[in-house]
């Protein structure tokens, strides 16, 4: 049976720092529910209710769009490995564009001032409720290693070539909404 909490205490990071992989769920009035897919070795847990994490350039930028119209996050983990448990953060997300103060001091303070090749953005979500629930239903899966795509897509582009690509396909949704200003990707 699931479980609510108002915050993020210490056995809940445990368990999100053994993940490898969570996702993230976002929609606006109106628009397609966004699923997504992503590391954990971007994610950090900021204090009892805020995590955020890097975010780099990819095909789309949903939750920017959805985040900028509605603001509703909600990201999951799930035990692929291990005991069965999946852990849901629900809140209020923004978007910190790279150029941004605000970016800069958390990726210097939370991320160790690391920025990949490509980062476009930290997403960081102030969490309102915790849920726990058990997992049962989620397969076991062997953990084979992280992809490199990413990191060789953005180290065969130039600057101006990754900027020009963000323009591109990163400053509207799939349901047309803008993800903010185009030269703060």
């Amino acid at each position: 049976m699931g479980k609510q909490f108002d915050r993020i205490d210490e056995a809940h990071e445990a368990f999100i720092a053994r993940q490898r992989i969570f996702f993230t769920a976002s929609a606006a009035d109106g628009t397609r529910v966004n699923l997504s897919p992503r590391g954990t070795d971007a994610f950090r847990v900021l204090g009892p209710n805020a995590v955020a994490y890097l975010d780099r350039t990819g095909s789309g930028n949903e939750t920017a769009a959805h985040l900028l119209a509605d603001g509703r996050l909600t990201v999951m983990f799930c035990a692929l490995e291990g005991a069965p448990r999946i852990l849901r953060l629900y809140g209020r997300g923004e978007v910190l564009p790279r150029h941004g103060v605000p970016y800069r001091t958390l990726l210097a303070e939370a991320f160790g001032g690391d920025e990949p090749r490509g980062a476009r953005q930290i997403v960081r979500l102030a969490v309102d409720l915790v849920q726990t629930s058990c997992g049962f239903g989620v397969p076991l899966f062997d953990f084979a290693g992280e992809r490199d795509s990413l990191d060789r897509w953005a180290n065969a582009k130039t600057d101006e070539e990754i900027e020009a690509y963000r323009k591109l396909k990163n400053t509207r949704s799939l349901d047309g909404l803008p993800t903010g200003p185009v030269e703060e990707i």
